[in-house]
């Protein structure tokens, strides 16, 4: 178990993160934010890239600090970017990280031809990554954080680049992974994690929003999300007035997904919320400021 006690984290006047209070069992956690809200600041700490300024986090409740490379050799990580060399194969990739790992060759030999088999690179395992895909160069990624068969594996933003395909392969990848060890996923792609993470984190304002399920979470928007239908000449009306989700046109009208807290008009349809609608909902300040 993986215990974040009262972290939190500054770099000099600026705030990353304060007061945040988490527990990880097994199973696969989706971390949720825009990008900006300190979701990789969490991760990295996670993955002792850097420490907290103040509070801890533990592992079965021994700090992660401390334990140093005993935790280390517990933990998987891809971070958004990894190092790899575009001339190498992904045999000859995995071969030099196990050797950095210490792992022995007919060890090595036996798990990478296990690993690539599980991300579907069996076939292109000798053959150079130049000439390889995003989605194929995140699979050998997803490979070389399992080389040391982690008890934990954390990952940054996967599926950044992906290709709907791609990205459908990794949540089935992923779901697969989260049966016997503990997978947290950085994301600010809903659908990404929607339907395959146990427990969805959400942080706002540097601060816990939501530790839960996807269900219990969505709640939250209970008899708040409605669809009607717009003419062209009042939706910059009926954009002033509420949080729009998402606009549709159809037969020369806008079919509009909203979020209204308060008594609703007779030809408004009530809709079952969505994580989706959450999101945009809870981050449509962050959002607007990215634009």
């Amino acid at each position: 178990m993986i215990v974040v006690k009262d972290v939190c984290k500054r770099y000099g006047d600026f705030t990353a993160l304060e007061d945040i209070n988490l527990e990880f069992t097994n199973g696969l956690y989706g971390l949720l934010a825009p990008n900006g809200a300190g979701k990789t600041t969490l991760i990295k700490m996670l993955a002792t890239l850097i420490s907290p300024s103040s509070g801890e986090i533990q592992y079965n409740g021994e700090n992660i600090v401390s334990m140093d490379q005993r935790y280390r050799e517990l933990l998987g990580f891809l971070p958004q970017q990894f190092g790899f060399y575009k001339n190498y194969s992904p045999a000859q990739y995995l071969f030099y990280l196990a050797a950095l790992k210490g792992i022995s060759k007919q060890q090595a030999r036996i798990k990478i031809d296990e690993l690539l088999a599980k991300v579907a690179l069996s076939d292109v395992k000798h053959k150079k990554m130049k000439k390889f895909s995003g989605g194929m160069i995140q699979r050998v990624g997803i490979a070389q954080a399992l080389l040391n068969d982690p008890k934990i594996l954390i990952l940054d933003e996967p599926t950044a680049g992906l290709d709907p395909k791609e990205r459908a392969r990794f949540r089935h990848l992923l779901t697969d992974l989260a049966r016997e060890r503990l997978v947290i996923i950085s994301t600010h792609i809903v659908s990404d994690i929607e339907s395959i993470a146990n427990e969805i984190i959400m942080i706002k304002n540097k601060r816990l929003l939501y530790k839960d399920s996807v269900e219990q979470i969505c709640e939250t928007l209970r008899d708040a999300v409605y669809e009607t239908t717009v003419d062209f000449s009042q939706l910059d009306e009926f954009r002033k007035r509420f949080v729009l989700l998402s606009e549709k046109q159809e037969y020369g009208k806008m079919i509009v997904r909203f979020i209204h807290k308060g008594d609703k008009e007779e030809e408004w349809i009530p809709v079952h919320p969505q994580l989706e609608d959450v999101f945009l909902y809870e981050y449509q300040d962050e959002m607007v400021e990215g634009l």
